[in-house]
């Protein structure tokens, strides 16, 4: 079983990787379909179901559906052409993807949010259908958009595509408790095992470059957040609250009278300050997922900037090692809050973290996983209901206190000698388990919980 650090950490835009960024890389998949077709097309139509239509407005997926179909792709974004390609649409009704004739499509009537009809795959389905001059579909394909921007056909699904394993790796671990071994006869950490992986799949000088690209996208946002405040749209009125608070604790610092517990303050707003901007449409690393996309960044950068011996040589082996413990939630379980609610994102987001920060700390290999386990089993159960459909309450908050979780089971991992109760393998599969016993109305669709629990005023 093999996903690469890049597969794991995508750079793309807000507000949600399975939302936003797979609609807009399904639709560009569907370009290069139709290109690659004999066929004459004249038009464009799609329907979103199952999440992507309950929650679509508030993620913004009509918005990236439109834009992937004339020609966008997440890592290229650039939001002013967006806006003038969304003008240009409204007007005109057609779109002019690269490569292909000038199509007809009218957002409002040819883009249409099926609520009543779940794909058989995922959660997260959309068709795309291109039509004939006569209007008749000639070119139909079926997207599922299976979280953290990953995107299958529904053939690809059915085949199997999301657990295949490709070429053979020197290290094909599928279980943490294989993960463990392999450690144990080799002597290898676990960041240096995936990154042999990672080489064995590509190059050294590709690896560091993309990786270090990596933490400056993740960082880069932390210092947008933090400089921007202002009122988040969607029409919550949700207020930007991480510069604020970093203002506040600037002004504090120096001052005898901290009380210890501030840096729990410090961890949060590097974390609501990426999902701010994640909700504003910013640009964010998958971490595993836009909606969760604030924990690991805020934990690497309290660990750079407030942890004594601290070194950005870590940097790689934090992201390595957070990566081999995401591949292993994904492969055995789900980071979709559409298929598993937010245990699944801010759960894995978490447990990621808490290895990478206790891998940079000196854990041994039992140690990461301890404590990937202990942040991941005290997300165990917890739902995605975003009020309105938006990637913000509870979203921001709940980010805050991933990384904080991530940062304490780190720590108690690190108290003890890496032996403990509760393998990290049986948390994953309970966390699996439990993602398909909850209702669907607690997996991202706005129709239960603190989404139709808010005042009326």
């Amino acid at each position: 079983m093999f996903l690469s650090v890049f597969d794991m950490f995508k750079v793309g835009i807000g507000p949600s990787s399975s939302h936003t960024m797979g609609p807009m890389v399904a639709a560009a998949r569907f370009l290069d379909l139709m290109r690659a077709s004999p066929f004459e097309f004249a038009g464009l139509r799609g329907s979103l179901h199952g999440s992507l239509a309950f929650t679509g407005v508030g993620h913004a997926t009509d918005r990236a559906t439109i834009l992937g179909l004339a020609g966008f792709v997440p890592d290229t974004y650039d939001s002013s052409k967006a806006e003038a390609a969304l003008a240009a649409i409204a007007e005109t009704h057609t779109v002019t993807p690269e490569g292909l004739p000038t199509l007809s499509f009218d957002p409002k009537a040819d883009l249409i949010f099926d609520y009543d009809t779940n794909l058989p795959g995922h959660a997260n389905g959309m068709i795309l259908m291109a039509t004939d001059a006569q209007g008749d579909v000639i070119l139909r394909q079926v997207y599922y958009s299976i979280g953290g921007g990953f995107v299958l056909t529904e053939e690809e699904l059915a085949e199997g595509k999301a657990t295949k394993e490709g070429d053979p790796i020197p290290f094909p671990f599928k279980s943490a408790a294989e993960m463990l071994q392999m450690a144990k006869d080799t002597g290898k950490s676990i960041a240096q095992m995936k990154r042999e992986n990672e080489i064995a799949r590509g190059c050294p000088d590709s690896f560091a470059k993309g990786s270090a690209r990596l933490w400056q996208v993740m960082n880069d946002c932390i210092e947008r957040g933090l400089k921007t405040d202002g009122i988040l749209p969607g029409g919550l009125s949700v207020r930007r609250r991480a510069k604020g608070i970093h203002d506040a604790l600037l002004a504090e610092r120096g001052m005898n009278l901290n009380a210890p517990h501030t840096i729990n303050d410090w961890m949060s707003v590097y974390a609501m300050a990426v999902n701010e901007e994640n909700a504003a449409g910013g640009q964010v690393v998958t971490a595993p997922t836009n909606g969760a996309a604030g924990v690991l960044p805020s934990v690497l950068r309290y660990y750079l900037d407030h942890v004594p011996g601290a070194s950005e040589n870590h940097i790689e082996d934090f992201l390595l090692t957070a990566a081999a413990i995401g591949g292993l939630v994904k492969f055995n379980a789900s980071i979709s809050g559409a298929e598993a609610g937010c245990q699944a994102e801010v759960g894995s987001a978490s447990a990621m973290a808490a290895a990478g920060m206790c891998a940079v700390m000196g854990g041994t290999p039992e140690q990461v996983e301890n404590a990937a386990e202990i942040a991941l089993e005290h997300h165990l159960g917890m739902t995605c209901d975003p009020v309105a459909g938006l990637v913000q309450v509870p979203c921001i908050e709940r980010n805050g206190l991933g990384a904080i979780k991530a940062v304490s089971a780190a720590s108690l991992a690190l108290r003890g000698d890496g032996k403990h109760f509760m393998p990290l393998d049986s948390a994953i599969e309970t966390m699996r388990q439990t993602g398909e016993d909850m209702h669907k109305k607690y997996k991202e669709t706005s129709l239960g919980g603190l989404a139709v629990n808010v005042p009326n005023c």
